[in-house]
């Protein structure tokens, strides 16, 4: 049988490819395949950085720069497609009634960084992940993955505005025709599913044998469709051009008073860290270990100490708070991504965009098709859900149910994880045999007895 490290192509054999490279970032697929997988999770990455260049004046020069060098560090280090990811939380209290300034959106960052790197590096984040029953982690998967598959469809089917929130559905339906139209959506969407189909890499024959090697390793499908929606950006607003500007930001070290780091810290970092430590580092360390099952399982404390160190350093110069995330790693590994090469190849797209447009680039992504992006996170959000498909039993299957549920009824993975953990507890004292422990009990206290008698006996 044929292993999923095969090359796909002619030339791409072990023989060929370049020995100077690290192990990390060679490929284990087809260059194709890595640049499919490169843009698999900009369905989450891009309604989040617009929304807040739009909103909270964030410089996306900045982030690009930023997110690419994490994006760099992460495929040398983790050798997987770890994403690189805005923390969403933050994002979202940013953008709402709240409307945190710059500042204290950066504060919110380097408060949760502070956590996170404190948690990796005393190995109190191995002791979390090692403790975590797997029903409770899979409930979490599997909310943030029906999340994104439920945001992905207000997308297709509804006008976006992003000047205001990263989800901020009208109540305008998207029209049938257009550049950014419903029929452009649905096209995507068949073609993916044609190009790719389930996502599996291989055909198996009822034998086991390999039968066939699926298209999705051929055919870069996230990678034409991302590449269909840059061009139409330019046929919906061709005037765009006259608004770029060339040249990277001017770096500048962001300014913190006492007062923004309390309204960050409350506002923005106190509920961000729950979703942080759930799925920037427990669900991605389980899924990692799931989708990549022949490579050795990743440390949580290693992926902790990554997101906290990102944020130690970007967060200064006012790059957006950023952590990894089990969604935006089933993305990249459902279309294609499977190794660090992956996230290497959009760390040069973005560093090249970032040091050549600058905060100007926001133009062009502000008419990339909404609709399109949304076919790109659905796909990203089954990925995510499935990998909850391996729980055995019933009562594994309702502890996850309950949690995944509270999670999405409540908006919150803190409140759905105490769901959780509580529901898993109470089925483990249900299963306690009373009777037998108090048999057990009564037996042990006769025998305790009778040695102090014969004791006595032989002492008199």
């Amino acid at each position: 049988m044929a292993s999923a490290g095969d090359p796909l192509l002619p030339g791409e054999g072990s023989g060929r490819r370049p020995g100077f490279l690290p192990s990390s970032i060679r490929l284990k697929t087809s260059v194709w395949s890595e640049l499919g997988g490169a843009v698999g999770d900009l369905g989450t990455y891009i309604p989040i950085v617009l929304a807040l260049s739009l909103a909270s004046h964030l410089d996306l020069g900045t982030t690009l720069i930023f997110t690419a060098l994490y994006n760099f560090a992460t495929g040398l280090l983790f050798g997987i497609p770890m994403p690189v990811q805005p923390m969403k939380s933050i994002a979202a209290v940013a953008l709402s009634s709240a409307h945190l300034t710059v500042p204290q959106i950066m504060s919110a960052g380097l408060a949760v960084a502070a956590v996170l790197l404190f948690l990796g590096a005393t190995g109190l984040m191995t002791c979390i992940y090692r403790l975590l029953p797997l029903p409770v982690v899979r409930g979490i998967q599997l909310s943030q993955g029906l999340s994104f598959a439920f945001t992905a469809v207000k997308y297709i089917r509804y006008v976006q505005d992003f000047s205001h929130s990263s989800s901020a559905s009208t109540a305008v339906a998207r029209p049938l025709l257009g550049l950014d139209g419903l029929v452009l959506a649905l096209a995507a969407l068949l073609f993916i599913i044609l190009a790719t189909g389930s996502g599996d890499d291989e055909d198996f024959a009822s034998d086991g044998t390999i039968r066939r090697r699926r298209s999705c390793s051929r055919v870069p499908a996230a990678l034409i469709v991302f590449a269909l929606g840059l061009l139409l950006c330019f046929a919906r607003d061709p005037s765009i051009v006259r608004g770029l500007r060339f040249g990277p930001a001017p770096l500048r070290i962001v300014k913190i008073t006492w007062d923004d780091f309390k309204t960050g810290f409350w506002e923005g970092a106190v509920p961000q860290l729950p979703l942080s430590v759930l799925n920037s580092v427990i669900a991605v360390c389980k899924l990692s270990s799931d989708l990549f099952p022949e490579r050795a399982e990743l440390s949580p404390a290693r992926v902790s100490v990554s997101v906290g160190l990102m944020n130690f350093v970007g967060c200064w110069f006012g790059a957006m708070p950023c952590c990894h995330g089990a969604g935006g790693l089933a993305g990249q590994y459902r279309f294609g991504g499977r190794s660090g090469a992956s996230v290497v190849f959009l760390a040069i797209g973005k560093l090249a965009l970032g040091l050549v447009f600058g905060n100007s680039f926001v133009t062009i992504l502000g008419q990339f098709p909404i609709g399109i992006l949304g076919v790109m996170l659905l796909f990203s959000g089954i990925e995510l859900a499935m990998a909850s498909r391996d729980m055995g039993t019933k009562e594994e299957s309702f502890v996850m149910l309950v949690c995944a549920g509270v999670s999405l009824t409540g908006s919150s993975a803190a409140l759905g994880f105490i769901s959780g953990i509580v529901l898993y507890l109470l089925l483990r004292v249900r299963d306690v045999d009373y009777r037998g422990l108090l048999r057990r009990w009564g037996a042990g206290r006769r025998l305790t007895g009778s040695k102090v008698g014969g004791d006595g006996d032989e002492d008199a």
